[in-house]
């Protein structure tokens, strides 16, 4: 597409990344169709606007091959937004026909070239890496915006270069396998993989299909940095030719072949060269968090960054807002927004990093997984469990045919789940948001039923928030 910039490309979805592909591609010189298969008065407005930047947009069109066929024209080029499966009839019908299919990174990719990108992914750990990347090299001096699957979309921040003339340092960029899978284009120069366990398999269909969707980012990048102490990646650890490995242990307890280039020792964060600052600097809890830590400075380490300056930006570091996000203490209970928890896994890292005893929200739209070890972290960490949401009855049979000895309540949302936990946390430590589950029964995303727990909470008359 960028060899040819008066090329025809259809956009397909009128949501954040559908509309920022459309913009930079029609920046860039393209004639730009976004189609959209619903019609209500946001939309038209939205329409309305891209319109008048030039950008014809069709409402009601679905993705069919019926629609393509009404275009009149054989189009250069299909983008797609991360929500649309890849394996739709429709675009396996054009990928079929010739015509190219890509995802809505590969305009950005394209357009930002010369900029080394830095790609975070993983099925738990990558947005609060992606941060900490981001945080790091901003507090050595580099322009290094955040972007891709947190913050702006990839293309909104390519746009926003575009029309400011400005060339960042480098790129923070955290992509999800949704991503990976439409844009086999995309070459980091650094690409880090966090974790690997179950996740989105109602879509990928298979564990092996989501990790080798994972694996064939960091294949394609310059510099590879996992983490040993995942046991998924540990336990391939002989198929990688290069990579860098971190541990948040003593390099010692890993098994024979990896050989970690950053590790813990004595309370330090050593690699080669010997100690280089505390692990504790990061005031973040839970084991998982020493992980990121290490992942973010193997980064650091990697553009050159020296070991003081890393240490003095992670001791101030805020944290990332949903995940394990403390909004309020009172009455000796800290309250945890942990939104960003959106399968089984997530929830059960949050539970090892706080101390029981609890009460959990959890519930939303369900996912496949296996929740064995998140009931166990219910059971040993949490004296009461509020559902809410569409799986609160799937979830109270999941506790119960599990053995959950805990109290359980069930509502329908989260109106009625903060003063119900509020008045089951007499005695607890904490009052965890940790939902186990997609938010799209309630909500549009992980944030705003986040930023709706958070309004929630911090509303609790003082008397109620110092009793809970």
């Amino acid at each position: 597409m960028a060899d040819h910039p008066s090329s025809r490309i259809v956009v397909v979805g009128l949501a954040r990344s559908g509309i920022g592909a459309a913009r930079l591609l029609r920046a860039r010189g393209h004639h730009v169709l976004l189609i959209e298969s619903r019609r209500d008065a946001a939309l038209e407005a939205k329409a309305a606007e891209l319109r008048a930047e030039g950008i014809e947009v069709q409402l009601q069109a679905p993705l069919s091959g019926t629609t393509f066929a009404n275009l009149g024209y054989r189009p250069d080029g299909v983008v797609v937004s991360p929500g649309i499966r890849w394996d739709h009839p429709a675009l396996v019908e054009l990928r079929e026909a010739g015509i190219t299919v890509r995802g809505e990174l590969s305009p950005a990719w394209e357009a930002t070239q010369g900029i080394p990108w830095i790609a975070i992914t993983g099925t738990n750990g990558k947005t609060t890496v992606t941060h900490l990347v981001h945080h790091l090299l901003s507090r050595a001096g580099l322009d290094a915006p955040l972007c891709g699957n947190v913050g702006n979309s990839a293309a909104e921040l390519a746009l926003s270069c575009l029309r400011e003339g400005r060339r960042p340092d480098h790129l923070v960029v955290e992509v999800s396998s949704y991503q990976i899978e439409a844009s086999a284009d995309l070459a980091p120069a650094i690409g880090l993989w966090t974790t690997l366990t179950p996740d989105h398999l109602e879509r990928h269909g298979t564990l092996d299909n989501y990790r080798a969707i994972k694996r064939s980012l960091i294949e394609r990048s310059g510099v590879r940095i996992l983490n040993a102490d995942d046991a998924d990646l540990r336990a391939r650890a002989a198929s990688w030719d290069q990579a860098q490995w971190i541990t948040a242990g003593p390099r010692q307890a890993l098994p024979s072949g990896i050989t970690p280039c950053l590790w813990v020792e004595n309370g330090q964060v050593c690699n080669e060269a010997g100690p280089l600052f505390p692990a504790d600097c990061l005031a973040m809890p839970g084991e998982h968090n020493r992980q990121n830590l290490l992942m973010a400075a193997a980064v650091g380490l990697e553009l050159g960054l020296a070991p003081a300056v890393m240490e003095a930006a992670l001791r101030d570091f805020p944290g990332v807002p949903h995940r394990l996000e403390r909004i309020r203490h009172c009455g000796g209970v800290s309250w945890y927004n942990d939104s960003k928890a959106t399968n089984y896994d997530a929830a059960e890292v949050a539970l090892r990093a706080l101390e029981g005893p609890l009460v959990v929200l959890a519930g939303g739209q369900s996912k496949v997984g296996e929740a064995a070890a998140w009931v166990a972290g219910l059971q040993r960490q949490a004296r009461a469990v509020v559902l809410y949401g569409a799986s609160r009855d799937e979830f109270q049979e999941l506790l119960a045919r599990h053995g959950y000895s805990g109290a359980v309540q069930c509502c329908e949302g989260m109106e009625e789940a903060v003063p119900l936990a509020a008045a089951l946390a007499v005695g607890c430590r904490a009052v965890l948001l940790s939902p186990a589950c997609a938010s799209f029964d309630q909500y549009t995303d992980f944030e705003a039923r986040g930023d709706h727990f958070r309004r929630l909470v911090l509303a609790l008359p003082e008397a109620e928030g110092a009793a809970a």
